[in-house]
């Protein structure tokens, strides 16, 4: 739990709740937060945890100087977000992204309602 908690903050998060199996943090911007829950079980999921940033490839450069290492650098995808890809410390793929107007208002939205 701490080296994760301590790659969390260094990602730039504010770390708001501190326990030994339980912590949440603060975006540096908006109203939104995340939590890290410590189990008992070795499960293994196909999670990926996605954080948007409008200067990604600042981000991606300063965490770098931080140590970070990337699988992926920025890179431009062909559903129109940019994306680099790391992991936390307990192998949690992250992906930090640019998406813009992309992310609500992709060329192919739909709007589908019960």
């Amino acid at each position: 739990m701490d080296k994760s908690t301590e790659f969390y903050r260094n990602l730039g998060f504010t770390q708001i709740v501190d326990t030994p199996h339980y912590a949440r943090f603060e975006c540096p911007e908006g109203d939104s937060s995340f939590s890290l829950s410590l189990e008992n079980t070795n499960s293994a999921c196909g999670t990926v945890i996605y954080f948007e940033h409008e200067q990604l490839d600042e981000w991606v450069e300063k965490l770098k100087t931080k140590g970070f290492v990337f699988e992926q650098d920025p890179t431009d995808q062909g559903y129109l977000w940019r994306e680099a890809v790391l992991h936390d410390p307990s192998g949690n793929k992250i992906k930090l992204y640019w998406a813009g107007e992309n992310r609500l208002n992709p060329p192919w939205r739909v709007e589908k309602r019960a």
